[in-house]
C-alpha cells in the first residue's frame, strides 16, 4: 500500500539528490537526527554511503556472504560504541525494497542485511555481486526513486484500530485456544505494512498516539514485485533466499533465518507443494519441537503473529516450509527449527509468485 507524499519533490531535484549532486538537506542537522527527518530522508544523497567497503575475500566470489561488522561502511557514525541511523541508509534500504531485494526489516542501520541486499541488487542489474556502492549502482537505482520521495504521511483510519488484539501470550496451548493470532498495536500493524521495524517508526513520529485520524510517517515501500518463480535458493551461509524466473534472471532476493545448529534445513533439491495464506500452525512435539510443557497436538490459529507468520509455502519435505514469522527484526539474526524463515511481507510476496512444482535448491 502506497502513503501520499509529505512533499513533492520534483524529478530532477530527486536524481540529483540521489547521485550527490545538491547538498542534502540533513547537512545542517546532526547525524543522529536526519534519519528522524522525513524531509532529510527524502533528499539525502546516496552517496554518502561510500564506495569504499571491500568485502572480505573468497574464492569464486557469489553472493555477500554474511560477515562480520569489523568492515563497515563510514557513513555511519558512532556514539558511546553504538551504531546511528542514517538518512541514507533509510533511503537506500526503501529504493532496495522496491527494486525486490529486500533488506529486511527498514531501520535506518548499516548491517549484513543491506549489504546482501547490494548483492543482490548488482547480479539484478547484470553485475558482479561484490556489496559496492559505485556510481553506475547508484544510477540503476535510481529508476526505483520516485518523485515524491521515499517517507510519506498516513492518516491511521479506524479499521486499523478495530483489527487490533489482546496482547497475546506465549505459551501455544494458551495460543490454541484463541481465534485470530493478530498484531497487538497499530504501531506494529502498521510497521509491517511500510516494511519498518516497529522501533524506528515510533522513533520517526514520536508524538504519535497512533489512533484514528492520526497522521504518521511511514516508507513509500511501491507495489510488490511481480513475475513466475521457477526456481528458489535457500542459500544458508549467506542466509538469504533468492527466486529466479525462467529465463535465469533474479527477480527478488530476501534476507532469511535457515535452521539452526540443533535442527538443520535440509540439504538438496525439493519442491514446492502448495502455499497457505494465513495458515493455522499444527504443533506436534514428537516431529517439531517442545514448547514449553506443551506434550500434545495442537492447532494454532491463523494471524501474523502466529508461529509461522502470514504464509506457509510447503515443501516436499515433510514438516519443512518458507514462512513467514511475528517477529521480522530477528530475520537472520535469530535461528529457526530447520524451516526457512522471513518477513511476513517478503513471503506475502514471494507467495503470489511461486506455484506447485517450484524447485527448491538448498545451498550450504
Amino acid at each position: 500500500m502506497r502513503i501520499a507524499p509529505p512533499y513533492l519533490i520534483a524529478a530532477v531535484i530527486a536524481a540529483q539528490a540521489l547521485l550527490g549532486m545538491i547538498p542534502a538537506l540533513a547537512e545542517s542537522a546532526p547525524a543522529t537526527n536526519a534519519a528522524l527527518d522525513p524531509t532529510a530522508i527524502n533528499a539525502a544523497p546516496l552517496t554518502d554511503i561510500s564506495a569504499a567497503y571491500e568485502p572480505p575475500a573468497r574464492a569464486e566470489p557469489h553472493f555477500l556472504p554474511a560477515t562480520p561488522e569489523s568492515k563497515g561502511w563510514p557513513m555511519i557514525d558512532s556514539a558511546g560504541g553504538k551504531l546511528q541511523r542514517s538518512a541514507a541508509v533509510v533511503r537506500m534500504e526503501i529504493l532496495l525494497d522496491r527494486a525486490g531485494a529486500s533488506p529486511g526489516v527498514i531501520d535506518g542501520f548499516d548491517g549484513e542485511n543491506l549489504r546482501k541486499a547490494v548483492s543482490a541488487f548488482e547480479i539484478m542489474q547484470g553485475g558482479k555481486p561484490d556489496g559496492i556502492v559505485t556510481p553506475a549502482l547508484l544510477q540503476a537505482l535510481s529508476a526505483f526513486d520516485a518523485v515524491e520521495g521515499v517517507i510519506g504521511s498516513y492518516v491511521i483510519v479506524e479499521a486499523d484500530v478495530a483489527a487490533i488484539v489482546p496482547p497475546l501470550p506465549k505459551d501455544y496451548g494458551e495460543m490454541a485456544k484463541l481465534s485470530l493470532l493478530g498484531y497487538t498495536s497499530v504501531a506494529e500493524e502498521l510497521a509491517e505494512r511500510f516494511h519498518m521495524d516497529q522501533k524506528y517508526l515510533e522513533a520517526l513520529n514520536p508524538a504519535a498516539t497512533f489512533t484514528a485520524g492520526e497522521t504518521i510517517y511511514g516508507a513509500i515501500t511501491g507495489a510488490d514485485r511481480k513475475g513466475a518463480v521457477v526456481r528458489i535458493e535457500a542459500d544458508k551461509a549467506a542466509r538469504q533466499v533468492r527466486a529466479y524466473a525462467a529465463d535465469g534472471s533474479l527477480l527478488v532476493a530476501y534476507p532469511a533465518t535457515i535452521g539452526s545448529t540443533s535442527t538443520p534445513s535440509p540439504s538438496g533439491t525439493h519442491t514446492v507443494l502448495a502455499v497457505a495464506e494465513n495458515p493455522t500452525y499444527t504443533y506436534n512435539p514428537e516431529i517439531n519441537f517442545k514448547q514449553g510443557k506443551n506434550d500434545k497436538v495442537l492447532t494454532l490459529p491463523p494471524g501474523p503473529n502466529g508461529p509461522v507468520g502470514s504464509v506457509w509455502i510447503d515443501l516436499s519435505e515433510p514438516t519443512f516450509g518458507i514462512h513467514g514469522t511475528p517477529e521480522p527484526s530477528l530475520i537472520d539474526k535469530a535461528a529457526s527449527h530447520g524451516c526457512v524463515r522471513l518477513t511476513n511481507w517478503d513471503a506475502e510476496e514471494l507467495a503470489k509468485m511461486v506455484s506447485k512444482g517450484v524447485t527448491v535448491d538448498f545451498l550450504s
